[in-house]
């Protein structure tokens, strides 16, 4: 549904998207993550056809974004960073002259606003001008006017910037009803808000993609190791040995341990499920399985573990220079 191949953006002597390739499947919820000035915002508003590429390809739906940038926009609802609104429209009115000039049929104009208005929680706002909005509401307005044809693609940088907690709740659900109907690429700097929302995420650091995979498939490659957190009722037996000798165990590390109940993490060979043959073996030493689940790495881990050690890039993106993480909830400025 939108192909990226050897995308390159340059602003004079200036790379910030440099030869970039991903695809995002149909129906799918794509997370695109990266530190400040990395190239997000200039990838996002390339496949909009908000601005041209240097080199490369963009396809939205089949089209070519730079030679059939129409019907490429067409299937293109495209939420920026700052939602586009006019101060001195009403939310009702405003949204009807979206629907106008995205190409929504006149005899559907008005269901379909108070449709959109329900969907993103802006009804009781209809009669209110835009400038009048918090922000919060700004930002749900723009969500509106993403959706209000009814796009297969949706470009969401930032969505939930600006909302409290109960409305991102809201909003994420929405997001996560609008994947399967629509193709969905989001940009966020809320690295749970991503690993709750997103099947995949594209990392991208210095105008370049450094991972396109599913956190859990990221976490095994950078471990290089599957890895298992298992807590046992020993009744005073050393089950350290034994669970070493299972075939494809690399190591086991006591984590935790509190009279009889001892906690391990074990590490076991990639692509290997060991935990049928742990169970097993457990149970028949007549010890209790009290508890054995996957340890991941947090999304935040796995993006500092790619984009740390090159550093942050010092070319403009059209976005702040400055990098970092921080606050309470796992955010990466961008």
């Amino acid at each position: 549904m939108i192909e990226v191949q050897h995308l390159t953006k340059r602003y004079g002597p200036t790379t910030a998207v440099d030869d970039i390739s991903f695809r995002v499947e149909p129906g799918e919820i794509l997370g695109f993550l990266g530190p400040n000035g990395a190239g997000k915002t200039t990838t996002m508003r390339v496949i909009t056809g908000y601005m041209p590429p240097t080199e490369g390809t963009a396809l939205v739906a089949g089209y070519d974004v730079a030679t059939h940038p129409i019907e490429a926009k067409r299937r293109t609802g495209y939420l920026p960073e700052t939602p586009p609104l006019y101060p001195d429209m009403t939310v009702g009115d405003y949204l009807a002259f979206v629907a106008a000039i995205k190409g929504v049929p006149r005899r559907e104009r008005k269901s379909r606003v108070q449709e959109v208005m329900k969907r993103t929680a802006v009804a009781d706002m209809s009669n209110r001008h835009c400038s009048k909005l918090s922000k919060g509401y700004k930002q749900r307005v723009g969500l509106a006017q993403a959706i209000i044809h009814n796009p297969d693609v949706l470009i969401l940088d930032e969505p939930t910037s600006g909302l409290d907690v109960k409305q991102r709740s809201e909003t994420r659900q929405l997001i996560k009803d609008l994947g399967g109907d629509h193709t969905v690429i989001l940009s966020s700097h809320i690295l749970s808000e991503v690993s709750q929302t997103c099947q995949r995420v594209v990392i991208i650091n210095r105008g370049r993609v450094v991972a396109v995979d599913t956190p859990d498939n990221l976490t095994s490659r950078l471990r290089g190791e599957e890895t298992l957190f298992l807590q046992v009722d020993t009744r005073g037996a050393d089950a350290r040995p034994v669970l070493e000798a299972i075939t494809g165990v690399r190591h086991i590390s006591p984590s935790d341990v509190k009279g009889d109940l001892v906690s391990y993490e074990i590490g076991s060979d990639p692509g290997r499920d060991i935990r049928r043959e742990l169970a097993s073996t457990v149970v028949n030493h007549g010890w209790g399985l009290l508890e054995m689940r996957p340890l991941r790495m947090s999304l935040e881990q796995i993006f500092l573990e790619l984009t740390e050690k090159e550093g942050v890039p010092e070319t403009p993106d059209g976005e702040p220079q400055s990098a970092g993480t921080g606050g309470e909830e796992e955010t990466v400025h961008g």
